[in-house]
């Protein structure tokens, strides 16, 4: 099983001076640690399930291109990118710079994205669900054509929202076929669907239930469009406390290798953690100590490098 790194917080010690010192010393450790990924969230706002909407927060590509200067083995992605943030051509530019700076560690996680609040806050235009679904779509089908071949694709692209003449893409990204697509949200009827259709991994949220639920649900679709199921990567997030005692309702090492197992035979194949204070890079490695040597043959292996 691998395991990720979702840092989704910034409200550090030492202010805002800090933010970047301990942004790359949490990168360092992780990457030390041997966590497989590292993810940013794509806000510009922090999240309510998360702290105050005024708490710091990161623009998520310049983020991750700071973390690829201070890391060599994880690959780096958003968790997940809002569609109707950049045109699709720049999402594609975006991440191809991102694989190829960082030697081809680059994930594309998008989604049809939700936060209406720091969207109308900053002028972000918004288009109702059905249409930014549409948006999606033709953004992952020109990632295929901007992939392919030496410098993608000279043939246009009428979609149903974006027009494109030319997806030169150059330099061509070093993630071969491409860099792997995510795209998150556990949606029955679109959003898997998608998956299914276009991407190398889906990202559920939920316990062992759920997850088997939606994993199922994918599967569907999968023989629906004629895919093969087991291309594509299971991945789950979940936010944690871990403690080497299990102080204050914290998990244990123990514990939190007992809930890899449990999400593993549930059918994921990659869980990303958000951990609580995570600016205490002891957490980081104390799970790659005791946690990551435990967990590495749990489940399915996954069908990605």
């Amino acid at each position: 099983m691998k395991v990720g790194l979702q840092i989704s917080s910034f409200s550090w010690p030492g202010g805002t001076a800090e933010i970047g010192p301990t942004l790359a010393r949490v990168a360092q450790a992780a990457d030390d640690a041997g966590f497989d990924s590292i993810w940013v969230m794509d806000h510009f706002f922090q999240i309510r399930s998360v702290g105050e909407v005024e708490e710091p927060m990161l623009e998520g590509l310049s983020a991750l291109a700071f973390i690829a200067a201070h890391t060599r083995r994880a690959r780096l992605g958003l968790m997940v990118g809002g569609i109707h943030y950049r045109p699709p051509g720049l999402w594609i530019k975006a991440v191809t710079t991102l694989d190829v700076l960082s030697g081809g560690r680059a994930w594309f996680g998008i989604g049809a994205a939700w936060n209406q609040e720091e969207s109308r806050a900053l002028g972000f235009v918004m288009p109702e669900l059905a249409e930014r679904y549409q948006w999606l779509e033709d953004t992952l089908q020109m990632a295929h054509l901007a992939w392919s071949g030496e410098r993608g694709s000279e043939t246009a692209f009428e979609g149903r929202r974006v027009h494109a003449g030319r997806l030169l893409n150059s330099p061509q990204s070093i993630s071969l076929p491409r860099p792997p697509i995510m795209v998150g949200g556990g949606g029955e009827r679109k959003t898997l669907r998608l998956v299914a259709k276009y991407a190398d991994a889906c990202n559920v949220f939920g316990g062992p239930d759920m997850l088997r639920h939606k994993y199922s649900v994918l599967e569907r679709h999968c023989r629906e469009v004629e895919r093969n199921y087991h291309e594509i990567e299971r991945t789950n997030l979940s936010t944690i406390s871990i403690t080497p005692d299990g102080r204050q309702g914290s998990l244990t090492p123990s514990g939190l290798v007992d809930r890899l197992a449990a999400w593993a035979e549930a059918g994921s194949q990659h869980t990303i953690l958000g951990i609580r204070n995570v600016w205490d890079i002891s957490k980081l490695e104390l799970i790659g100590r005791d946690v990551l040597p435990a967990v590495r043959d749990l489940g399915t292996p996954s069908p990605l490098p």
